[in-house]
């Protein structure tokens, strides 16, 4: 299949799903008509249905411009697409064209988000009061969906929930998975809100060749990770799905009611499946997006079936919450809202991300201080030129130099990043100043981590474990 081909075929699937939207509006249409030829009684369902059309003609205008956009940008770009080739972002592998990494911008477009622009992180410090964490002004988190309706609710004093997780395939994690539950914890603090926390062993039994004990015992080796970070306990509830489904009976309904609405046609649609994927990976789906919903876990929110949610996640996750969105309304829900973070790329380079399947593409949170620093000194790419010399004159690239890349990530202090940066592409800095920064950067940083995760008892996990009810 050819790029330009893979792009009209998500045109393609947005195109039909424009015209069930219209179809079903007419549908909707014609049954209002014959409600409204009924007797007073019927007036609540006159209501009912003219709300749901005017659901659907939103749905309808904000398919049709997302094909909008995708024309423009397939119009405007069929010639670089032909020589470039086009970015690869799916829940289960990320491949960027340019060394630089993806282009999310494009991304934006293709999935349908909104950028996270100046005025929303000055809306952001006006509500919280709180000066956006430095993950966010820099655009590591650089896209959200329905962010502003979080803000507005909280300025009017109503809370809300978070939901992340973590898909356990390794014993250690490496720092790319830090980068969410870092920005979780901060937003659980500034907003003092309740966080769950799903473990998807289940989904790792299913996509990666392991058996299931090993997926129960990798998810509670990454949860001491998890809280070594410092989650607090009272508000903070963690699961895994292969222990927790058969505990909550309203999660596993949560997770059927989903199911009976997404197609099979539809998740091959949006996560590629074939006629020969196991039936556990059709069905997942529904899992990853039971969460999302305050009705899942009765034991935190009660009754209250309609506390919204806010997901901070990779962007790579966002095919499972567009799914979760298209059907939020059909089980009384909410849409869940969303914050996209950008890949924290290899030690080779930003064309992909860092997995935990290369040991020599990451840096783990069990390394020794000397494997960090022979990592990132032996494999970190460099932005520089091939001499000294060249390099004062030319300056280095900090666009695909992995050091100060990583540094965007873990060195709060903006101005002396702003130096860095200043510098290095001046040629006054050298590679090597780069790398021997980060390392000094992260040694301590993952030294600590260590401290914390061997207090962390297996006593502690069951107690972040445990349904119960949070501080709400």
């Amino acid at each position: 299949m050819t790029n330009s081909n893979i792009t009209t075929a998500g045109m393609e699937r947005l195109v039909d799903k424009a015209d069930k939207a219209e179809k079903d509006i007419e549908a909707l249409s014609a049954e209002l008509a014959q409600v409204l030829k009924k007797a007073a009684p019927a007036g609540a369902n006159a209501k009912a249905s003219n709300k749901e059309i005017e659901e659907l003609k939103a749905e309808n205008l904000r398919l049709q411009q997302r094909i909008d956009n995708l024309e423009k940008v397939e119009g405007n770009d069929v010639e670089s697409k032909a020589t470039e080739g086009e970015d690869e972002v799916t829940p289960w592998d990320v491949q960027a064209t340019s060394n630089k990494g993806i282009d999310y911008d494009k991304l934006i477009v293709k999935f349908g988000s909104q950028k996270i622009d100046e005025d929303l992180l000055v809306r952001f410090e006006k509500v919280t009061g709180h000066t956006p964490h430095h993950l966010l002004r820099r655009g590591i988190f650089f896209s959200h969906r329905d962010l502003t309706l979080i803000l507005n609710d909280f300025e009017a004093g109503k809370k809300f929930f978070l939901y992340t997780g973590r898909g356990p395939s390794s014993e250690a994690m490496h720092l790319g998975h830090l980068i969410p539950f870092i920005f979780t914890k901060w937003l659980q603090e500034v907003f003092d809100v309740p966080l769950v926390i799903q473990l998807t062993d289940d989904e790792k039994f299913f996509f990666k060749d392991l058996k299931m004990e090993e997926c129960q015992r990798l998810a509670w080796e990454n949860t001491k990770d998890i809280i070594a970070l410092g989650f607090d306990v009272n508000k903070t509830f963690i699961f895994p799905d292969l222990t927790f489904m058969g505990q909550c009976p309203q999660f596993y309904q949560n997770v059927v009611r989903i199911q009976k609405c997404v197609t099979y046609n539809q998740v091959k649609g949006i996560f590629g499946f074939d006629d020969s994927s196991p039936i556990g990976k059709i069905a997942f789906p529904a899992i990853q997006a039971a969460p999302s919903f305050s009705s899942s876990f009765p034991f935190i929110f009660g009754d209250n079936k309609t506390v919204p949610c806010l997901i901070p996640c990779a962007i790579d996750q966002d095919p499972y919450f567009r799914m979760t969105r298209d059907v939020a309304h059909r089980l009384g829900g909410l849409k869940p809202a969303l914050l996209h973070c950008s890949f924290f790329p290899a030690l080779q380079g930003a064309q992909t991300k860092m997995s935990a399947s290369d040991a020599n593409t990451s840096i783990f949170l069990t390394d020794t201080m000397k494997e960090i620093k022979t990592k990132i000194n032996k494999y970190a790419f460099s932005g520089g030129q091939a001499t000294v010399e060249e390099h004062k004159e030319k300056g280095g690239d900090t666009d695909v130099d992995i050091s100060y890349l990583y540094l965007t990530f873990f060195l709060e202090d903006d101005e002396k990043l702003a130096k860095i940066k200043q510098d290095y592409r001046s040629g006054e800095l050298l590679s090597g100043f780069l790398k021997k920064e980060l390392i000094e950067i992260l040694q301590p940083m993952v030294a600590t981590h260590q401290k914390a995760r061997v207090l962390v008892t297996d006593e502690t996990i069951k107690k972040f474990m445990t349904p119960r009810k949070l501080n709400f």
